[in-house]
């Protein structure tokens, strides 16, 4: 095997169908993490004596983290763990506010952060001192993230796309720096998602050069192999974002940490080979997979020479044996085609005459689609990691298992079968070897658009389910990924969105833009569209006086607010609850409980409904006369106490009045002075008006003992200081007077002030 290096790429290829290798250039560690890595090795020979700590790995490579925990130098999470000798700051960098607070704790602190992280930290340090609020565009967990928000003394804002740009308020001024490892296009996509959300936008470029140029390396070699290595951590930021690139160029990507991981059917002969590594892989890991590569590739070349020699007899030994035995296939698809065909007698003239036209017309049936078109095609295998699609070319398409358009916990084969027709999006061709890179998730997506704008054009009402809550409101899928700012959940506020998680939601797109896959919907619009139709058909409908089923949705001092159908909602007030004095709501109905109530009015114009309870409970008034006579003497409860008396509840709805006069035999001053609210007395029924449901009661009468009547005393001038107290001059008609005069006037008013 031989290994040829040109322009920081290596080679090799052995036999036609042997394997071509080629490492992307810029693979391995940048000049952040060597930098780490020698400040690591450095204060490892430095401080033999004293325990040295880093805080977090310091880089995102499990087997150089365990290289240095041989050193001596050892992994803690928090400063916290560490009480003494020295701390490395790895590549990442931390929040100064953590270097502060190793220092306090008389920690040497050796900072291996990253220049190009330092500067992103210094930058975003600046703009919020000079006013502005601090976006950040990264990954919110990333160690490298957090530093950079600690920066801003977590005054800062972290997006990872312009989805959660979209939902930032209206500022004044905002300040834009990138994780270091974030692709350029999304973070131009970030700033201009921001451009009209403020007066003034300012934004530091603050992406490595150097990662910048691994992906764009990473990137066009992905689209010329056929299998792209990626190799390097997979907690490592910048190597995943790798794998993420290799696999949209069409690639079938397999990211790696050791070259143990690698398995032989990941290659096929002939196949081109592409290497690259994220900036935190060490050169000797790359080694490893390279050396690798050649023992597989002896054992794809004796499955090769296995498989020729099946398709040869012996006499074809020659070099040229496999173009043969290909034209000998294909003259054989065409010969079953002629089989029934008459014998014809010819020569062999006539017969190279014939053969050239019929395999010309041969290849004319394989027709290759042109990249970025949707074609429909027949599925013909499917495996874990691919399934084969026949699209009308001497070989089948391949869809990578990232282009399938998986949901999480999916497999291929429970999404398509053999014998499937389906459409996709041809992602890539190879004209010269017919083979081509199929995308379903594509096809889907173009086919998603199109009825995203048919369904926008139209006004119509999509149904989606909610897959995940995020900052600001809910994912949905609607095709591709589409948001429900937190506003447009529901008519009201809603406290925990997490409740709509899985759940189907009917919208309507507020706002649709393709190039910027940008998808926001409603749910709101929906239910107020479908709240004002069932409002106007109440109104309609209904009539004062109709008896409805409804559900108490909320209390209030002066009533509670009942649902009568599809959210349409009425109010029913405290005093139309019971024929009694009700003091709150609560004291006899609760949120979610479900009542009976009579519609009292609909006003169409301010759109108001009032709603009654008591009217659809029995009147206790009704035929009152029978169950209570003047001159019985009952017990009730005090109820209230007001300044010319006492109401007492003989049962609920049927209150009677204690007049002041009429509370002791002596004088009263203060109703308080002989009863409260509360107590329960006996009393005496003085007079009944039915027509008014009114009812005259005395405490004193009821207490009185019975005393045998008095002989007719006949009257006599003077001050009556002869007479004995029941017989004061005062005629019971004159105390239903009296009392009669306080129920037309002072009541009233009471009950009047009350309401």
């Amino acid at each position: 095997m031989c290994f040829v290096a040109a322009g920081g790429q290596y080679y090799w290829q052995e036999g036609k169908d042997g394997l071509i290798v080629e490492l992307a250039d810029n693979a391995g560690f940048c000049f952040g993490v060597k930098r780490a890595i020698d400040a690591a090795m450095k204060t490892a020979e430095e401080h033999r004596d004293v325990p040295i700590h880093t805080l977090g790995p310091l880089i995102h490579s499990p087997q150089t983290v365990a290289r240095l925990a041989d050193m001596g130098i050892q992994v803690a999470d928090k400063i916290d763990e560490i009480d003494t000798g020295v701390v490395i700051i790895r590549s990442h960098g931390v929040p100064p506010q953590t270097i502060q607070h190793a220092e306090g704790k008389g920690l040497q602190v050796v900072d291996a952060t990253c220049p190009f992280v330092v500067r992103a930290m210094t930058w975003a340090a600046k703009l919020k001192e000079d006013g502005y609020q601090v976006i950040i565009v990264g990954d919110r967990d990333h160690p490298e993230v957090i530093a950079i928000l600690g920066a801003t003394d977590n005054t800062g804002v972290v997006v990872g796309n312009p989805g959660e740009v979209a939902i930032l308020p209206i500022a004044p001024s905002y300040g834009v720096v990138a994780q270091t490892t974030q692709s350029l296009s999304n973070f131009q996509a970030c700033i201009m998602e921001l451009v009209g959300k403020a007066q003034e936008v300012k934004f530091y470029d603050t992406i490595c050069t150097a990662t910048a140029r691994r992906q764009q390396a990473a990137r066009e070699l992905a689209s010329r192999v056929d299998v792209m290595l990626v190799v390097g951590g997979r907690n490592s930021a910048n190597t995943s974002r790798l794998a993420q690139i290799c696999q949209e160029s069409g690639a079938r990507t397999y990211h790696i940490e050791t070259d143990e991981e690698m398995e032989s059917h990941w290659f096929q002969p002939g196949d081109r080979v592409g290497i690259t590594a994220g900036a935190s892989t060490p050169n000797w890991l790359i080694e490893e997979v390279v050396q690798r590569m050649t023992e597989f590739e002896g054992m794809q070349e004796q499955e090769v020479r296995k498989t020729q020699a099946v398709a040869v007899t012996e006499e074809e030994t020659t070099p040229t044996a496999e173009a043969e035995t290909v034209e000998t296939e294909c003259t054989e698809v065409l010969d079953t085609e002629t089989a029934n065909a008459p014998a014809v007698e010819e020569t062999e003239q006539d017969a190279v005459e014939m053969e050239a036209p019929t395999m010309a017309q041969y290849d004319e049936t394989f027709i290759t689609p042109s990249q970025g078109e949707i074609v429909r095609g027949k599925v013909v295998q499917v495996s874990n990691d691919e399934v084969l699609v026949h699209v009308g070319g001497k070989s089948e398409g391949r869809i990578p298992r990232h282009e399938l358009g998986l949901k999480s916990g999916e497999e291929p084969g429970d999404k398509l079968a053999v014998g499937d027709e389906i459409d996709v999006y041809v992602v890539r061709t190879d004209d010269s070897e017919g083979s081509v890179v199929l995308s379903k998730r594509r096809a889907d997506q173009a086919k998603a658009w199109e009825e995203l704008e048919e369904i926008n054009d139209n006004s119509e009402i999509i149904e989606a389910t909610v897959t995940e809550r995020v900052k600001g409101g809910l994912l949905v899928d609607v095709g591709v990924r589409g948001f429900v700012p937190a506003s447009h959940v529901a008519r009201h506020y809603v406290e925990d969105l997490e409740t709509y998680v899985g759940k189907n939601l009917r919208l309507k797109i507020i706002e649709l833009d393709k190039q910027r896959n940008n998808v926001v919907l409603s749910h709101k619009e929906v239910l107020e569209e479908e709240y004002a139709a069932h409002k106007e058909e109440i109104f309609n409908t209904y009539q004062p006086g109709d008896i409805v089923d409804g559900i108490v949705r909320r209390l209030t001092d002066f009533g509670a607010f009942v649902d009568i159908g599809s959210g349409v909602e009425g109010l029913l007030h405290v005093s139309e609850m019971a024929y009694s004095r009700v003091g709150h709501p609560s004291d006899i109905l609760s949120e979610g409980e479900e009542i009976k109530v009579m519609i009292l009015n609909l006003d169409k114009e301010s759109e108001r409904i009032s709603l009654g309870l008591k009217q659809t409970l029995p009147d206790p008034w009704e035929n009152i006369g029978s169950k209570y006579h003047e001159g019985d003497v009952v017990e009730g409860e005090v109820t209230r106490t007001v300044d010319f008396g006492a109401f007492v509840k003989l049962e609920d709805g049927v209150e009677g009045l204690v007049h002041i006069s009429q509370l002791a035999d002596r004088h009263v001053a203060n109703t308080e002075e002989v009863v409260a609210s509360g107590d329960v007395v006996k009393v005496k029924i003085i007079s009944i008006d039915e027509e008014a449901r009114r009812i005259g009661l005395s405490i004193k009468e009821a207490q009185r003992k019975a005393k045998p009547k008095a002989a007719p005393v006949q009257e006599t001038q003077g001050d009556g200081g002869n007479q004995e107290p029941e017989s004061s001059g005062v005629t019971i008609g004159d105390l239903v007077g009296d009392l009669g005069a306080f129920f037309n006037n002072d009541d009233d008013d009471e009950a009047d002030d009350e309401e």
